[in-house]
């Protein structure tokens, strides 16, 4: 993978600067408790924030410059895309929210299969929601509907979502509490969100640590949210299909 793809920092409308310098292992690292008590604030590591949530540090994100690596050629062979597409959970009527959505590259194909519903498409990059709404005009698609989020808010319809899928991003969101408690917001009772995650736990899986999630860390997380666990989808070749449920 590109390093300079996830060197990119670029979080249009943040309220923050992400610190860019990097720290050797061997060096003190300071800890700072934020004001709302759930965060802390260390020292940043390589192609980190420095920012740690329930002990994770949240990485960079990769900015609409990375557009084309999205949707680079070999994508769906290296990662089965496809079957990830066909194996979600949905029903023809389904509203569905595809959580850092970029170039929309999974909201076109996810729109097909609800095709009495809608695919809400989030991103916070204006340049991303362009992309969508270009394609939009291209394909004739109807049911695909751009929504500009913000760092802690997706801008979802409150209990008006089925299903949530995150792919590859949630690991990036700066506020994952935050962002997690308004998703959990939009969800029906019995709506699933899934995280789809570069597995942190096989060190053949070619991505930097940072930009993987282990399925411990991810129960951990969401259970923070109030959500169940229902399961973990083993059938893609690198990442995590980490299913949860709320109540």
């Amino acid at each position: 993978m590109p390093k300079i793809l996830f060197d990119l920092v670029f979080l249009l409308g943040c309220t923050f600067a992400v610190a860019t310098a990097t720290v050797s292992a061997a060096q003190p690292r300071t800890t700072a408790q934020s004001a709302d008590g759930i965060y802390q604030q260390h020292d940043a590591t390589r192609n980190g924030t420095g920012k740690i949530y329930l002990g994770r540090e949240i990485s960079y994100v990769m900015g609409h410059q990375g557009a084309g690596w999205l949707e680079r050629p070999d994508r769906e062979r290296e990662e089965r895309t496809d079957l990830l597409i066909e194996r979600l959970p949905l029903e023809v009527d389904d509203v569905v929210a595809d959580i850092g959505a970029g170039t929309g590259y999974f909201s076109f194909p996810v729109a097909l299969r609800v095709p009495e519903g809608r695919v809400l498409a989030v991103d916070i990059q204006p340049e991303m929601l362009a992309i969508i709404e270009s394609r939009k005009l291209e394909r004739s698609v109807n049911n695909v509907q751009p929504v500009l989020g913000s760092i802690t808010d997706p801008h979802l319809p409150d209990t008006g979502v089925n299903l949530i899928y995150i792919v590859d991003a949630y690991h990036e969101f700066s506020h994952p509490f935050e962002m997690g408690m308004a998703m959990v917001k939009a969800l029906v009772p019995g709506g699933l969100l899934i995280l789809i995650e570069y597995r942190a736990e096989d060190p053949r899986v070619p991505i930097k640590p940072l930009h993987k999630m282990s399925e411990a860390q991810a129960k951990r997380e969401m259970a923070a949210l109030g959500l169940e666990w229902v399961e973990n989808g083993q059938y893609l070749p690198q990442q995590h299909v980490l299913v949860f449920r709320k109540p």
